[in-house]
Order: structure tokens, then sequence, then C-alpha cells
């Protein structure tokens, strides 16, 4: 018999350790089954997202896309004479094309905000003006006779992108002294889709001298303007009064200047990655495109997602708090209580995405934030009983908080800014965990 009661008075010591290091355990487990929600709020996020991109969608659709101008360029047809095996020689017509030797674009949009739900999009009028010049027409380039060129047949075209439901006019070209209607290409006429197109009066003797330019037209369209720089000189310049501008393209303007109250921006391109004449195969001018797009700062879901990323961090330096509370003070809180604290942390992001489509993120941060600091700061002080200590609890959420809210907002620095944090909360817990005996 007291062999048995010396055995147990032994171990005991044992078994309370033991007993520490296995709650530590279950502890972390817990931590880890609470992520798992986290993965459904992640589905989430990106189904509002969607929803967000469908509603934009549908707005587009009804007033206008994303709209691109092309052009204007020359097309010369001619014909070429082929003679087969037997002798006989017949004409097959090729297409030649050209290039403005300048092209000068203005364009003021008007934009306007549009909403489905509490989703937003910007659309926009936008008054253009094409000019430009055809210095020469320099068809010797082609080595063709002059005899096989079919002056008469000679086009202008462009192209918008969204054509159908962006323009509502007809659009009139003044070329030299001559006030010309553009009209929609027929099927296969140019090797632009739903192009505009108009006969040019040319003529051998006139091509030395070339000809002028000048389109005026309005166009409607949504989120992002773009034009092509389809001559060797390109000059473009928009101005608008909407303040959110991000440039695009194959270029950033030469100058902008961007205010509250709008933007302007100017570019100036020339264009030496097609040639300035070219026959048969058609150049592709997409990758020549310069313009803007009319942003609607509603970040909120890239940034919801980003700090759900850092949810078990939060969870796991929480209840690393919890534990030293328990150990250092002598303290003892049941794991049931980890758990509803735990998932205080997690409806932290159900209440970030909810409250965030109304109020933008910061805002809804700081409200969700607080909101579940002060929870679980009041219940481990109820717990506890100790004011001093729900204050302890307190603050590391807000220092976690704070700390994840600052990774988001410094993407470019995140890696550095969760390696640095990290590795200062590892020597914070190093540093109280020094005396617990295990």
């Amino acid at each position: 018999m007291m062999e048995t009661l010396e055995s147990i008075k032994n171990s005991t010591p044992f078994w309370g350790k033991g007993k520490l290091f296995l709650k530590c355990i279950i502890i972390f487990l817990m931590a880890m089954l609470l992520w798992i929600p986290t993965n459904f709020i992640m589905e989430v996020v990106k189904e509002r997202e969607g929803r967000q991109k469908e509603a934009i969608a549908d707005i587009s659709n009804k007033w206008a896309g994303k709209q691109v101008v092309t052009g204007p360029l020359l097309l010369i047809p001619y014909k070429v004479a082929i003679i087969d095996e037997k002798g006989n020689q017949s004409w097959v017509r090729e297409n030649a094309y050209f290039m403005a030797d300048k092209l000068d674009i203005q364009s003021a949009v008007f934009p306007e905000r549009r909403k489905r739900g509490i989703y937003e999009v910007a659309v926009y009028k936008t008054d253009i003006t094409l000019s430009g010049k055809f210095n020469s027409i320099p068809w010797e380039k082609l080595n063709v006779p002059a005899g096989n060129i079919l002056w008469n047949e000679s086009l202008l075209f462009f192209k918008v992108q969204d054509q159908l439901k962006g323009i509502n006019e007809d659009i009139h070209v003044l070329w030299n002294d001559s006030n010309l209607v553009f009209v929609p290409q027929s099927p296969g006429q140019t090797p632009m889709e739903e192009a505009f197109v108009t006969a040019i009066p040319l003529l051998p003797e006139t091509t030395a001298t070339g000809g002028s330019f000048s389109i005026q037209f309005s166009l409607n369209g949504s989120e992002q303007l773009l034009f092509t720089a389809a001559a060797r000189e390109n000059k473009i310049e928009m101005r608008s009064a909407w303040p959110d501008p991000g440039f695009t393209g194959i270029k950033l303007p030469d100058t902008r200047v961007v205010k509250d109250s709008g933007f302007t921006a100017s570019w100036k391109y020339m264009n030496r990655a097609v040639p300035q004449v070219w026959k048969n195969t058609f150049y592709q001018l997409s990758s020549s495109q310069i313009g803007a797009d009319l942003l609607v700062t509603v970040d909120s879901y890239d940034k919801t997602e980003r700090s759900v990323k850092y949810a078990l961090l939060c969870i796991m330096l929480t209840f690393a708090a919890f534990f030293l509370v328990e150990t250092i003070y002598k303290k003892s809180l049941h794991l049931v209580q980890y758990g509803l604290a735990g998932l205080a942390l997690v409806l932290f992001y159900t209440l970030l995405l909810s409250i965030s489509e109304y109020t933008g993120f910061n805002l809804a941060y700081l409200i969700a934030g607080s909101a579940t600091i002060g929870l679980v700061g009041w219940y481990v002080g109820s717990i506890l009983k100790s004011s001093k200590l729900a204050l302890f609890i307190s603050f590391v959420l807000a220092v976690v908080y704070s700390y994840i809210f600052s990774i988001i907002q410094l993407q470019d620095y995140a890696l550095l800014m969760g390696s640095i944090g990290l590795f200062v909360a590892l020597g914070i817990i190093m540093y109280f965990s020094r005396k617990l005996e295990w």
C-alpha cells in the first residue's frame, strides 16, 4: 500500500506536465479544425465576386462594352495575273494596306455610374475626333504595275469594337474636300470584322499628294476605352472627369494629370511594329493599343479574400496568447471556451465580407475587427474575472488585426512584413514561455 501511494505521488508531477502538453496539442488541433470553415468563407467571397462581375456584364451588355477604336486604314485592291499549266491566264484580286503617316486622336470622356443592386459599374459617353494625313500613297512599294491597281475601288476603313450598341448615328469623314459617310462593310470586304468603310476617290495622278481626313463621332462604352496606334506617328489625348483612371496598353502616358476632379493624359507613339505599307496578309494591330480604364474602386472582395488567407495565423496567435495567460497567471480556460472564442474569430470574416459590400473594405475591417475584439475580450475577461487580462487579450487581437491589415495594404511587401511579424511573434512567445515547466 505504501509503495502504491508513493508511486502515485511520484507520477503526479509527470501527469501534470503531460496534461499541459496534451492540452497544447488539442488546442493546436482545434485551431486546425477552425481553419476549415474559412475555406467555405473563401468560396462565399468568390461567389459574391462572381455576382458582381455578372451585374457589371449585364449593365455593359445593355449600354455598351469596353471599346477599342482602330484605324482608319486605307485599302487599295489590285489584280494579279495567274497562268495555269495550260498557259491560260486568269486574274486574282488581292489587297494592299496603307497606314497613315500621322494620326491625331482627341477624346473627351463623360463618365457616369450605373448600379445594379449593390454593384456599380462605370459607363461613359465620349466625343472622339480622329484626324490625320497620308503624306502620299506609296503604291510603288507594292511592286505592282500601275495598270493592275483598282484605284476606283479604294476604301478607307476603321473599326469600333462594340459598334452595335456604342454608335447611334451616322459617321462622316472629311477626306480632303469631300464629305463621305461610313457604312457597315459587306461580309469579307476588309480583314476587320464589322468594320465601317467608305469609298475614297483616288486617282494615279493624285497619289503623290496623299490625302487628309477628319472623323468626328460620339461613342458609348463602359469600363475601358482604348485606341489602336494605326499610323506611323500617333498622338492621343484623353480627358475626363473620372478621378480613378487606370492607364493601360502598350505604353503609359507621356504626360498625365490626375485629380479628384478628373484626369488628362497624352501619348506619343511611333508604330514601328507594323510596316506602313503591306499586302496580302493583314497585320494585327491589337498589340499597339493605348488608353485607360475607368476604375470603380471596389477592391473589397480581393482584400477580403487575402485577409481570409491569414485566418489560421490569427487563430494560432490568439490561442497562443490564451495558453500563455493560462500557464503564467495560473488561470484555467476550458477547451469549449477556446472553441467559442475561435468561432468568434472565424465569424470576423463573414462580418467583414457582408459589411464591406456597403461601406468599403477599410471601414468594414475596422467595424468587424472592433466587434470581434470587443466580444472576445469581454468573454475572456468575464471567464477569468480580470479586466486586466481582458485588456491584454484585446490588445493582442488589436495588434494581430492591425498587422494583418498592414500586410493586405502593402501587397508588394507582404512577404517581408509577414516574415518580420512572425519572427517577432515567435520571439515574444519564446520570451514569455521561458519559465514554463513541461
